[in-house]
């Protein structure tokens, strides 16, 4: 049942969606990224980031964006987005531009999926045409987010379920991981990793040591990607073959598991991986969005109209 819905919802979704309402609306997003990535690589991958952690809690639906009040309780203080999840102003921003030339037209939901795909292709990865016509959800679930969000603790088997649950393969799950290319982690989500693990190189673990002590630094970063960090390319795949996966969750797709040969592939075939990593956010990006006459076109991406 779930996937005939999400089926149905997603064939309501166009890549021309905003061609006549607002056809400026895309190249205004992209001049907004571009310039947000220029001034700071690393928000490439919070705006990469913001779309994956909003899909995955009520669907593609901007409920991430939205602020606590006195009588709103949002997603960002759930435990995987607390003081971790980030590029709230850039998609204000890119906003209030989009709201300039086209009042009241292009969602906030659309615009993290169109400013995902503009980070990927501004760090040097592929491009997509982005199914857009998502509306915004005007509720927002901590619970969800603090239980549908893949922990970075997560094993093989409870990542696959997680993809499962909303209607990715394991494929999707494998491609999707390879986002960590870019960006970078706290101490405290890979401490354990680098200090207790056996499937891990010990060069590799030592120098992650300084930056992340045994106790303390739980915010100091690390790259997810040591070899190029903000570039969008297939060195994460090659990481994990060589035991350097930064977290828990990256190194158990390369395990001894049923993903080891679709993480070899795509560490020796990059294009295999662009592939498979656009593919797998297009149907990320088609769970259970609001279209039609559901939800509503935010003013504000923080507030409820």
């Amino acid at each position: 049942m779930f996937l005939l819905v999400l089926a149905i919802a997603s064939a309501q979704l166009s890549s021309t969606f905003y061609d006549t309402s607002c056809p400026n609306a895309l190249s205004t997003i992209k001049v907004a990224v571009d310039a947000a990535v220029a001034n700071e690589q690393r928000m490439g991958a919070s705006l990469l980031r913001l779309h994956f952690h909003d899909c995955f809690v009520q669907g593609c639906d901007g409920s991430i964006l939205l602020d606590d009040t006195s009588t709103f309780t949002g997603e960002k203080t759930a435990g995987p987005n607390a003081n971790s999840v980030r590029g709230f102003d850039v998609v204000d921003t890119i906003k209030s531009q989009v709201e300039a030339i086209c009042n009241q037209t292009v969602s906030c939901a659309d615009i993290l999926a169109v400013a995902a795909r503009d980070s990927v292709v501004a760090l040097g990865g592929p491009s997509w045409d982005v199914q857009l016509g998502r509306r915004d959800s005007t509720t927002a679930s901590l619970s969800e987010a603090n239980s549908d969000i893949p922990s970075p603790a997560s094993d093989l088997n409870t990542l696959i379920s997680a993809y499962a649950k909303k209607g990715l393969s394991t494929t999707d799950m494998v491609a999707l991981s390879g986002a960590h290319t870019i960006g970078q982690a706290r101490c405290t989500t890979f401490r354990t990793r680098i200090y207790n693990e056996s499937n891990i190189d010990s060069s590799f673990a030592n120098s992650l040591k300084f930056s992340c002590p045994s106790v303390g630094g739980d915010d100091n970063l690390s790259p997810l990607d040591l070899q190029t960090p903000t570039v969008f390319d297939n060195e994460y795949y090659k990481n994990l073959v060589n035991n350097e996966g930064l977290l828990h969750s990256d190194q158990q797709l390369f395990n001894n598991g049923s993903t080891d040969a679709l993480v070899s592939s795509y560490a020796t075939n990059p294009n295999y991986f662009w592939t498979d990593f656009a593919n797998a956010i297009l149907n990320m990006g088609a769970i259970t969005p609001l279209t039609g006459i559901q939800g509503e076109i935010r003013l504000n991406c923080r507030t409820i109209n």
